[in-house]
């Protein structure tokens, strides 16, 4: 039996009644446009397909918007599609707990081998590469795509979503932000003096995509993750360029080399945050010494956009059950729910629910929920809330909120901003670390 390729993935979502076909749309911001209009609907939405795009063959297609409502995810992760949010969190949390990790399995031929191209007939703009948004410094190929890389002290593989840019027909630019294993493994090649070999897809099952932009165990290859939630391995071949192992059913796939030193100016790019986070900057390219892609190739799409959006949606529920998992294995008892929240982009905002049993039960299940590692990178704030409040609902938010809102941000630069219930700040009253104008009155 083969793993899911998009293809299969497309067909799910349309037999989910969850999938709308767009003919004429024009690469140049109007299929962000769209994608954005699609973010902004939540649970109404639909995956969006785009064909016939202005300028490029027919059947050269981009398919975006994939995760953002929970039939669609569940979906993905081959789990029920009938859930309220809470319901899904803790399932998924029982799915990635009760995981088996399988590694991928060589195959010497798929999909993705119907054209192999080289040399000076590489042309990156063959493909409908969108202008995701207005002031974007260019196209971007890569927004639901995966770099792949290998560690070179470990030897393990890294599936990473970072955003690529098409500069020319065989060079593209690809940043990585601080922290992320990806950069990593490329600055320990670049330390050296060596070139980072790497491949990228930018058309695969979506469940890849999600990999690529969740806190995967260190160590754990994204392909052995995967395989291990749907139950099979997944089929790759070992790419002749760089040796790497790339997904045997992609629509599109890269081989290249990251040359330290080769900088090009790249971005802006509209971030999840809802801005522009940066302006142009040198950033390291790479150049595309191989180029595969099925016929009639499709473009996976995810950029990010105003929050909520489905770049942040589906890794608010996939976020939320790993945190989750780590205060439970931390030792933290009777958590009773957490949402990584929407408005927050799934990281700045987190709140916690708990069946108090102790003082400073609310003090360690937020302090743990705000430092473990999938809650630490960007985390901001940690609400920590009684058991009879719904934290995955939007209209239930305690007044803690609105706090935050007046809450002085220098105090979020040196540690993590903490507020509960009221039941919960009966156990903090007395901590000395809270100053006198701070402290919360009953």
């Amino acid at each position: 039996m083969e793993s899911r390729d998009l293809r299969g993935w497309i067909r799910a979502a349309e037999a989910l009644g969850e999938l709308k076909k767009i003919d004429g749309a024009d690469w140049d911001v109007e299929i962000g446009a769209v994608t954005e209009l699609g973010h902004h609907r939540g649970e109404q939405s639909h995956a969006l397909l785009f064909d016939h795009i202005k300028g490029y063959p027919d059947g050269y297609r981009v398919l975006s918007n994939t995760l953002n409502t929970t039939k669609r995810l569940a979906m993905t992760l081959h789990m029920d599609t009938n859930y309220t949010r809470l319901q899904f969190v803790k399932d998924i949390k029982k799915h990635i707990t009760d995981l088996e990790y399988l590694k991928p399995e060589v195959v010497k031929d798929g999909p993705i081998m119907e054209n192999v191209i080289e040399g000076k007939d590489i042309d990156m703009f063959k493909f409908p590469s969108p202008k995701w948004h207005e002031l974007d410094g260019g196209r971007y190929i890569g927004t639901g795509s995966v770099d792949i890389t290998v560690d070179p002290d470990e030897g393990w593989v890294n599936l990473g979503t970072y955003r690529v840019m098409v500069h020319d027909r065989d060079t593209l630019g690809f940043f990585i932000s601080p922290g992320k294993q990806g950069r990593i493994m490329r600055e320990k090649y670049f330390a050296r003096g060596q070139s980072c070999k790497l491949a990228v897809s930018f058309g695969h099952d979506p469940l890849l995509y999600l990999a690529g932009g969740m806190e995967v165990p260190y160590g754990v290859s994204e392909y052995e993750w995967v395989g291990g939630l749907q139950g099979l391995p997944v089929q790759v071949i070992k790419g002749e360029y760089t040796g790497l192992p790339i997904p045997a059913s992609s629509e599109i796939v890269v081989e290249c080399e990251a040359v330290p030193g080769e900088d090009h100016n790249e971005g802006p790019f509209g971030e999840w945050t809802g801005y522009y986070a940066s302006n142009m900057r040198p950033e390291p390219t790479m150049k595309v010494k191989r180029l595969y892609h099925r016929n009639n190739p499709i473009i996976l799409g995810a950029p990010p956009t105003r929050p909520p959006c489905e770049f942040n949606y589906m890794r608010c529920f996939m976020r939320s059950a790993l945190i989750w998992q780590e205060l439970e294995k931390a030792g933290v008892p009777d958590v009773t729910g957490v949402w990584c929240h929407e408005a927050g982009g799934s990281r700045l905002l987190t709140m916690v629910s708990i069946k108090q049993r102790y003082p400073g039960h609310a003090r360690q299940a937020g302090m743990i929920a705000a430092y473990c590692h999938a809650g630490a990178y960007l985390g901001r704030y940690t609400i920590v809330v009684d058991d009879d409040i719904d934290v995955t609902n939007n209209r239930n938010h305690p007044p803690q909120l609105e706090r935050i809102a007046r809450s002085n941000h220098s105090h979020g630069a040196a540690r993590a901003q903490f507020a509960g219930c009221h039941r919960c700040l009966q156990a903090l009253r007395m901590d000395e670390r809270l100053s006198p104008r701070r402290r919360i009155k009953s």
